[in-house]
């Protein structure tokens, strides 16, 4: 059976209210024809008369007036799901799905999350782990947090830290063992824990400057991992060199459990960005994290060092 259109509700309700075909035509900017043609094809898809029409009135049948009443009911809910609608419009509610770094995404959002569920109460947050690259409008999410490097071409980027400092740290045991790498072409000879993106399976890459001139060493590995937590588990285990941000493993650099080599040759690399595609970001749920995240000097202060949280 061929579905009644939004339309010849539209009609049956005004008809019945009006108790007139001509009043309702009038109010609904139709053509009389066209009301008691509507609700016609109507009465024969069903098979049931909804109207007793005569020269002077028009008055539902019993069929009509169940109709009504469950048309009624169905109108009601209708209006409360569009005024409902009106809350993601006027204030920040509904859920902000976020995809951010395991380690480092974790450091930005432990003062950030509280805060804001705080802040805007009717806003619940998705989070997301994950290192790799991540397509938000495929995944459906509406932010990310990545380096800075990391963020696709054509978001917006809105900067949360400075700079950030790397190094290569090995547990005391490991140096006692192995040495210690005196330049970074030193490091085939080592053992290292290398990290493996998710999605590429590509191995990320160690950099190293010297002179202007940045390159990369391929090391001499027997661990891979695609979790930087678990890389910073092993290096103090004393399984091998870890090449890490500093905010990851400021507390075993603080109490030695791990400690730099290298330090001449690391650059810093871009800091955390909020990344987001420009169509979303009037969204008020995401509007609202946008401009905490992008105040948060706190924040700014505590990942942009080499040192103590």
């Amino acid at each position: 059976m061929k579905p009644i259109s939004l339309e010849a509700i539209r009609i049956f309700l005004a008809v019945a209210e009006a108790k007139s075909f001509t009043a309702a035509a009038i109010r609904l900017g139709v053509t009389p024809a066209a009301a008691s043609k509507a609700v016609k094809l109507l009465e024969a898809q069903h098979g049931v008369i909804v109207f007793v029409r005569n020269t002077r009135r028009v008055a539902l049948t019993e069929a009509g007036g169940v109709l009504h009443a469950s048309l009624l009911a169905a109108i009601a809910q209708i209006d409360d799901a569009f005024t409902a609608l009106t809350r993601f419009r006027d204030r920040p509610a509904g859920t902000l799905r976020l995809t951010v770094p395991r380690a480092l995404g974790a450091l930005v959002l432990k003062g950030l999350a509280p805060r804001f569920q705080r802040a805007y109460p009717d806003v619940a947050l998705d989070i997301s782990l994950d290192d790799g690259e991540v397509d938000l409008l495929e995944q459906g999410y509406d932010a990310g947090i990545r380096l800075g490097q990391s963020v696709a071409q054509g978001m917006v980027a809105v900067r949360l830290t400075g700079e950030l400092a790397w190094s290569v740290v090995g547990a005391p045991a490991y140096f006692a063992r192995a040495g210690r790498p005196s330049i970074p072409e030193d490091l085939v000879r080592h053992e290292t824990v290398r990290y493996r993106f998710h999605r590429s399976k590509a191995l990320a890459p160690w950099a190293f400057v010297r002179s202007g001139d940045t390159f990369n060493v391929e090391t001499g590995h027997k661990l891979v991992v695609n979790d930087t937590g678990l890389i910073a588990d092993f290096a103090r285990s004393g399984l091998g060199l870890a090449y890490l941000p500093d905010i990851e493993i400021a507390h075993d650099l603080a109490h030695g459990r791990l400690e730099r080599v290298l330090d001449a040759f690391i650059p810093k690399t871009s800091g955390l960005f909020l990344y987001f595609a420009a169509k979303t970001q009037s969204q008020p749920k995401l509007r609202a994290f946008i401009d905490m995240a992008a105040g948060n000097e706190r924040l700014s202060r505590s990942l942009d060092f080499r040192g103590n949280l």
